[in-house]
């Protein structure tokens, strides 16, 4: 019996080991919630958000006006951006450990992943660059803007798919005890449906469908700040759960 405790000792230590490095990824998060925070409060172009309506010369006052918050600001969003990786990737991680047939749902969701916060900094970019030289023409300033907000806005595709995919793998899980409960995949896919009409940003001026309207801009940056914050504590949770297994294991080992 301690030749077998012995020869598992290892692994089990390199399993916790493994474990308390996705844990000090999870705790990333309350940093990057105050990033968001800070950076949303910061950019002017959000507080409120600036209408699609508005002309090139106003445009380009908005940028020349506030030059340096917006550039301080997209320094922030970048950061932003590069902070949700890790948990888009521990949400990866569970996936893999729950009881599929095939590793799809886990390669299709890293797939996704990978796009938003791409996008993400694109859009970033954009409007850095739109506050980077005022003294452009002011059609140049707003074509800048433009492809920032329409970046920012229409990148929930790959936002939607991951909560579909997420909520399916849940939903094929057949683990006896789920890594994630039900009611998870539940909330994905009404996220998922919160986002669809941001994805018609391109259609409208004005109204609940333009880049600062009710829906493109409220309804879609409230649902991923409360999917943020609930899958944070889902994840959280499913970690330190299997941290557990995996120690009342080695208890158990280790008395037999």
């Amino acid at each position: 019996m301690s030749d077998r405790g012995d020869n598992e000792a290892p692994g089990r230590r390199v399993r916790l080991r493994r474990i308390d490095g996705e844990l000090i990824l999870l705790w990333t998060l309350p940093a990057v919630a105050i990033i968001w925070i800070a950076a949303f409060v910061l950019f002017p172009g959000f507080t409120p958000p600036m209408s699609p309506t508005m002309p090139a010369e106003q445009v380009a006052a908005f940028y020349r006006d506030n030059q340096w918050g917006v550039r301080y600001s997209m320094i922030l969003f970048n950061w932003f951006g590069v902070g949700l990786v890790p948990l888009l990737i521990l949400i990866v991680m569970q996936i893999r450990r729950m009881a599929h047939r095939t590793p799809i749902f886990a390669y299709a969701m890293l797939g996704c992943v990978a796009g938003g916060p791409t996008l993400f900094l694109v859009a970033n970019v954009c409007w850095l660059l739109a506050a980077f030289r005022p003294e452009r023409k002011p059609e140049l300033t707003q074509m800048f803007n433009d492809f920032g907000w329409i970046t920012f806005t229409t990148l929930v595709p790959f936002l939607i798919a991951q909560s579909v995919i997420l909520a399916l793998a849940i939903y094929f899980d057949e683990e006896s005890r789920p890594i994630f409960n039900r009611w998870v995949g539940h909330f994905n896919l009404l996220v998922a449906a919160a986002l669809v009409p941001a994805a018609f940003v391109g259609l409208a001026l004005a109204g609940p469908l333009a880049w600062d309207g009710a829906l493109s801009f409220w309804l879609k940056n409230i649902a991923i700040g409360v999917w943020i914050v609930v899958m944070g504590v889902a994840v959280g949770q499913a970690v330190y759960r299997e941290r557990a297994e995996y120690r009342q294991r080695g208890e158990e080992l280790v008395s037999a």
